[in-house]
């Protein structure tokens, strides 16, 4: 059986992400020189592209020029005769073609070479972006809502290529427009250029005075929209929660209130630019009207004089409001153009600021790989807390030798999920260390250490992708008998074969087809196929109904041996075989023992036991508290 499939490729805290997305009046330039870092790699492209964009505006701009040759040249050119003049207006007919034709062929090349290396610049930032997040440890993700994080890698990179694909593109275009067009208008007539210049001081005011509202005013619709994105995110990781308790429309108010700022955030981007870009078309048309006016009484005092050297000809007077038009269309477009930049710059500072986090766990210099283990594992007076003024874990200390069964047990918030995520290495000791055959955790490779635990957790991750994917997940290269072989050890081979396509069966986002009891099953068989020395069992059979627990149970006792094993749970029948119970109470070690010998002492332990028994009794779970459980 084959199942196909398979997996393909894909710190800071809160605060440091809220007040990084108000200030926009800085331009540090160390984001330029890191973001031209991505950008050397493909900077013969950016050559090439430059070159043709030339091309590209020199042959853009002939237009008006051949206008001026066709009605001086030959239209009002009395001394040429009528066939003279049709075929040169012919000639100039087909060179404004071939112009064009070529202009549209560097166009295409110019803005296809542009965006290959944006997009190439594009994947690789996010790649590494990507790449980073999954380095950062858990107190990271503790501090950042989902949602905004995922604004970073979507919005802001977004902006960026944005400013990459078309902006970098319409930046340069507009700077050779504008030069090359004030360069033709001189040439063809000084005096009338000047006249024409004289709008461009309040073009340059108007387009400065807006591009500040505006840059403000697009970055509040960027913070809006990261609002939008983290309030949903959070909605629809928590629609089980909100529908269970009926608060649909308190999440709907939540969220129109969120959206609503959006709304508003985006009218008054709208209200700027419905002003701005009119105001520009009509200081173009003033201008237009400046030309023609100022021209025509040229054109008219000269006729009337008979004079014709330095006067405006008909030709020059089309060619100059063709110009005129294109003229304020790039000094309008570079004033958006410069929000855009300061926008995919500060988008880029974000970027920077996620991949600037440092992880405070991570490989120490000189770290050497954790040889294959035994499994002997030590806490020595170990003291850890989430936040370093609130210690969750006290001094504590105990063993593990190779091959034990190792159970923690205790009230809920006591710290024995906080001694998993140690042994694991998701967190390092304030104090004290964590040691596994001799050797302290901080002093080896997390590869090497993590890749010879098997965790199974009670809040159970199931990825989009199929049965055998998310079993593979535990080891990549592992072949589909030796899924099913894994399957089949922790009973899930049989309820796997009934699903539509067996092995093969899409589960989707976090396996939502799937009953609780089912992806717990495909946990330990992800857990089992990694072929762990050491196993984390974290409440990891409470969801699962007592036969299939059973079930469970009596695979554990053939995987267990010679394997090192912690396993936390609250249901103290399944952990009554354990080589030995660590009994945690506020964050320290309040007993150890068996199970027999704990009962015995009348301490915490049976308290906690005779509470529980106590429970199921009421419920009819049981009738007797069992001394030992031969079946684990």
């Amino acid at each position: 059986m084959h199942f196909g499939g398979g997996w393909g490729r894909g710190g800071g805290i809160h605060g440091q992400f809220d007040s990084d997305e108000d200030d926009y009046s800085r331009l540090d330039s160390s984001v330029l020189l890191r973001l031209w870092k991505y950008i050397v790699p493909y900077r013969m492209h950016l050559v090439s592209a430059l070159l043709l964009m030339i091309v590209a505006s020199a042959t853009g701009l002939l237009g008006p020029y051949l206008m001026k040759v066709a009605i001086d040249g030959y239209v009002d050119n009395e001394a040429l005769s009528t066939a003279q003049r049709f075929f040169g207006l012919n000639r100039v007919a087909l060179i404004y073609l071939v112009i064009y034709v070529i202009n549209w062929l560097v166009t295409y090349w110019q803005t296809y070479v542009i965006s290959l290396a944006g997009q190439n610049i594009i994947y690789n930032l996010r790649r590494d972006l990507f790449g980073h997040i999954q380095t950062l440890t858990l107190r990271f993700f503790d501090g950042i809502e989902a949602g905004r994080l995922m604004s970073r890698v979507t919005n802001d990179i977004e902006a960026l290529n944005q400013l990459l694909s078309s902006g970098l593109v319409s930046l340069l275009n507009d700077f050779l427009t504008i030069f090359g067009i004030m360069a033709i208008m001189l040439l063809l007539n000084w005096r009338l250029a000047l006249i024409t210049f004289t709008v461009l001081p309040v073009m340059v005011f108007v387009s400065f005075y807006f591009q500040n509202r505006m840059r403000t005013a697009y970055h509040r619709v960027r913070r809006r929209i990261a609002d939008v994105n983290a309030n949903l995110q959070e909605s629809i990781s928590g629609m089980k929660v909100t529908q269970s308790f009926t608060r649909e429309d308190m999440n709907l108010q939540r969220f129109d209130s969120t959206n609503q700022g959006n709304f508003q955030a985006n009218l008054q981007a709208a209200a700027l630019t419905s002003v701005f870009f009119p105001l520009v078309e009509f200081i173009g048309q003033v201008a237009t009207v400046i030309v023609l006016f100022a021209g025509g009484l040229i054109i008219i005092d000269a006729l009337k004089t008979g004079l014709t050297a330095g006067t405006i000809t008909i030709g020059v007077l089309v060619a100059f409001i063709g110009y005129v038009t294109r003229f304020f269309m790039p000094i309008r477009d570079l004033s958006q153009i410069y929000n855009m930049f300061q926008s995919a710059i500060v988008s880029t500072e974000r970027v920077f600021q996620i991949m600037d986090n440092v992880p405070e766990v991570r490989d120490e210099p000189g770290a050497a790989p954790l040889p294959p283990i035994e499994g002997d594992v030590r806490f020595e007076d170990v003291t850890f807390g989430y936040e370093p003024s609130q210690p969750v874990l006290h001094d504590v200390s105990l063993v593990c030798r190779p091959g034990e069964n190792i159970a923690l047990v205790g009230p809920t918030g006591a710290g024995k999920s906080t001694l998993i995520n140690l042994l694991a290495r998701f967190y390092d000791p304030d104090e004290g260390r964590v040691v596994i055959d001799g050797h302290d955790l901080r002093s080896v490779t997390m590869v090497s250490l993590r890749s010879q635990l098997g965790v199974v957790l009670q809040d159970t991750f199931i990825f989009s992708g199929t049965v055998a994917d998310n079993i593979r997940y535990g080891r990549i290269g592992a072949t589909d008998d030796e899924v099913i072989a894994a399957a089949k050890t922790v009973n899930a081979h049989d309820f796997i074969m009934n699903l539509p396509e067996d092995y093969k069966t899409e589960v989707h986002e976090r396996g939502a087809k799937l009953s609780t009891g089912q992806r717990q099953l495909i946990a330990f068989a992800r857990a089992l196929i990694a072929d762990p020395k050491i196993l984390i069992l974290d409440e990891a059979t409470s969801s699962v109904d007592a036969y299939t627990e059973l079930l469970i149970q009596r695979a554990l006792e053939k995987l267990l041996k010679g394997r090192t094993a912690f396993i936390i749970a609250h249901r103290l029948s399944t952990i009554r075989s354990a080589d030995r119970i660590y009994v945690i109470d506020e964050g320290r070690v309040v007993e150890h023992g068996t199970h027999k010998e704990l009962l015995e002492k009348g301490g915490r332990y049976r308290d906690l036991y005779e509470k529980q028994f106590a429970g199921q009794a009421e419920g009819g779970a049981a009738q007797g508290p069992p001394e030992r459980s031969d079946s684990g």
